[in-house]
């Protein structure tokens, strides 16, 4: 892995952070508490539109959804972000949940969530290692074939 900053990291993948996304109900993009940070459920909006609907195995491929869950990571750490201020703070991932609308008979759940696993890697390395839950469901807000939600150790 390379040196420099994590926004750096992600830079030389040729991506930026976006904007938090903006909620769609009663709650907040992510709430820290103590040394850790717990976002909320991200779905793979890019300028604040889903641009794939529908369920994993049917509408949407996997390929498609691995790359999903990498715009939910990239939206997850947005969200951090916004409460911490500088991704660099992160002393490592705790826990990835991701959450996969799938076709009933679609047992690749965890294939889908390594994209958000991978991104974390890529921008953290060994801070990026976590455990995770990959959870297939029967819809998602928007329809939305993926959501990620992480949680994070930071330094003070």
């Amino acid at each position: 892995m390379g040196s420099g900053t994590v926004e750096g990291r992600l830079a030389g993948l040729g991506l930026k952070l976006p904007e938090v996304a903006a909620p769609l109900a009663s709650y907040v993009p992510a709430v820290g508490t103590g040394p850790y940070v717990y976002t909320s459920g991200q779905l793979p909006l890019v300028e604040g539109k889903l641009g794939v609907t529908g369920k994993v195995g049917a509408e949407v491929t996997p390929e498609e959804a691995k790359e999903l869950a990498r715009i939910c990571a990239l939206n997850a750490l947005a969200a951090v972000k916004s409460v911490v201020g500088d991704l660099d703070r992160i002393v490592r991932v705790v826990k990835v949940v991701g959450f996969v609308a799938s076709a009933p008979d679609f047992t690749g759940q965890p294939g889908v969530v390594n994209g958000a696993s991978e991104l974390l890697g890529e921008a953290l390395g060994d801070a990026g290692v976590h455990a995770r839950s990959a959870v297939g469901v029967a819809v998602l807000p928007l329809d939305a074939p993926v959501e990620v939600e992480i949680q994070v150790e930071v330094a003070d």
